[in-house]
């Protein structure tokens, strides 16, 4: 390499700009935030924050907690997001200046805001946010604690804060795990760092760290280990395919998803300064930034054996990654490439802002269904029509009792995130919305008091389910199931949702009446008349 080292106040300078782009991204991600509709994901996450605890069925708690500390409208829900990537950013410059000088300060920069991962990852509120930034300062703590003398007062106070950082990772995802073991693992490998075994700084670090866990370690113990089985059975179940296609099908997913996030060149120069950092031998704080992104991304290719990865998985693995190439950036002048990737993410990055302030994936022929940022929108028009089923179960038409009470329900949870969400900001009165999960996997919803619970017999209940039946179809199967226990059903009138001119999905709210107790898998009445 050639060194390209800047003179003091050029250093300054680079330091300062690099420290402005990451202000500016942060501003541009705040007015993306207020921007898009909120994510059926992020409207689930939000009705954690109304039931704060140390555990979710789903997740650890940090992105509950998080949301909580925002207000209730799309930037208030994503400004911990918005504001703990800015702060994930940071980390990753001071690392990158700390091994690399300002010059790699400003690369790492540029290299954190043109990455299409941080269109996504440092604006949605999902438990990514908080996962990111502990992890960043995680690395930071490590990096300084081995710059600092063994057993000095300096490495024992990095250590103590890598592992508060590390503790507040698994406070938001369990995978964060593989960031410590990594450590240990590149300790015992690489000689050098084998004397810090010795000093109390590591140990003291997995102490803090186990202590941050411990209310989500209780709540998993009273709650039968719940998320750790839900977690564990979801990305390390037994597959659903077998066989070597199946599993090679697996791998090259995980590799596009991967190559996406990061960009196709960008990627390819990330994983290139991981191979060349691992193989140096005269820095080992390098081959410990590069052990961790490989320890995350073997695992991850490990779990593509079994099942299918999310792309937002591993993205983790890409810290260290960005300050690796950061490093390398700022001394040599062989740029062309980088340059080239740099320009290529920042085209995608505005891509993916403008797919989601304009629904462009759909206008280019992509289907609603698949497309992620198409489900959030069109709710509104949901949201009204079960407004309009509550007031005609009230009115008591056609001589019958008036229920004490309308309950309002979806089948997927994530359905009923979006209900709650609408008629929450559309100021309609109701005490909750329940998720009744006849047709899909267990859920938080499931760990609420349900409709079964606490609705009184008489009650009614609107149910939103997907309409993409025709006319002489049978009813949805959660209607079917559900038949038994009221005295009639009416079914309103479809809902189609729209935005920006496009047809986005159908859902249909039915009206179930009288509620005679009992729940499928309980008692079976007699079947009741549909209207």
């Amino acid at each position: 390499m050639t060194d390209a080292t800047p003179t003091a106040p050029a250093a300054e300078r680079h330091w300062i700009r690099a420290l402005q782009l990451l202000a500016a991204g942060t501003v541009l991600r705040l007015l993306m935030a207020a921007r898009v509709p909120l994510t059926s994901d992020e409207a689930y996450y939000w009705e954690w924050s109304r039931a704060l605890a140390a555990g979710y069925f789903d997740h650890p708690p940090a992105i509950a907690w998080l949301i909580a500390l925002g207000g209730d409208s799309e930037l208030g829900v994503r400004l911990g997001a918005v504001l703990t990537g800015g702060l994930a950013g940071l980390a990753v410059l001071r690392t990158a200046r700390r091994l690399g000088g300002d010059a790699a300060a400003l690369w790492a920069s540029l290299i954190f805001a043109c990455l299409p991962l941080a269109a996504a990852g440092y604006v949605l509120a999902t438990p990514d946010a908080p996962l990111f930034c502990a992890l960043a300062w995680t690395l930071h703590a490590v990096v300084e604690a081995l710059e600092s003398p063994v057993g000095s007062r300096d490495s024992l106070r990095w250590w103590a804060v890598a592992g508060a950082a590390i503790g507040v990772a698994m406070l938001s995802k369990y995978t964060a795990v593989l960031i410590p073991a990594a450590i240990a693992l590149s300790c015992l490998l690489y000689a050098p760092l084998r004397a810090r075994f010795r000093e109390p700084g590591p140990y003291l670090a997995v102490g803090l760290a186990s202590l941050v866990l411990a209310p989500n370690l209780w709540w998993n113990f009273t709650h039968d280990w719940a998320s750790f089985a839900f977690q564990l059975g979801h990305g390390l179940g037994a597959p659903k395919q077998a066989g070597l296609a199946a599993i090679a099908t697996r791998e090259l997913n995980l590799i596009g998803g991967q190559a996406g996030l990061a960009s196709p060149v960008l990627f390819v120069l990330l994983v290139g300064a991981l191979w060349r950092a691992l193989r140096q031998r005269d820095d080992v704080v390098l081959q410990l930034l590069a052990t961790v992104s490989v320890v995350v991304l073997v695992f991850f290719a490990w779990s593509a054996t079994r099942k299918n990865v999310e792309a937002n998985w591993p993205a983790s693995a890409w810290l260290s990654g960005m300050i690796l190439l950061a490093v390398e950036a700022a001394h040599t002048t062989r740029r062309a490439w980088l340059r080239g990737g740099l320009w290529l993410g920042a085209v995608l990055v505005v891509v993916v802002y403008v797919d989601a302030a304009t629904l462009l994936a759909p206008r280019l022929g992509l289907r609603p269904g698949r497309d992620p940022v198409s489900k959030a929108y069109g709710w509104d028009a949901v949201s009204g029509s079960v407004q309009e089923a509550v007031r005609l179960a009230l009115s008591a038409r056609r001589g019958d009792p008036a229920p004490r009470h309308v309950w309002v329900a979806a089948d997927r949870y994530q359905d009923a995130a979006q209900l709650a969400w609408g008629l929450r900001h559309s100021g309609f009165d109701t005490l909750g919305v329940f998720s009744t999960n006849l047709g899909g996997r267990t859920n938080q919803y499931d760990l609420w008091p349900g409709f079964r619970q606490v609705a009184k017999q008489g009650d009614a209940l609107v149910l939103v389910l997907d309409d993409a039946r025709s006319a002489e179809a049978a009813e949805p199967s959660p209607i079917l199931a559900l038949a038994p226990y009221f005295s009639r059903i009416d079914q309103g009138p479809p809902v189609v949702r729209t935005a920006h001119g496009l047809t986005l999905g159908r859902q249909r709210a039915w009206l179930l009446r009288d509620w005679r107790g009992g729940w499928p898998g309980h008692s079976t009445p007699s079947i009741p008349e549909f209207r």
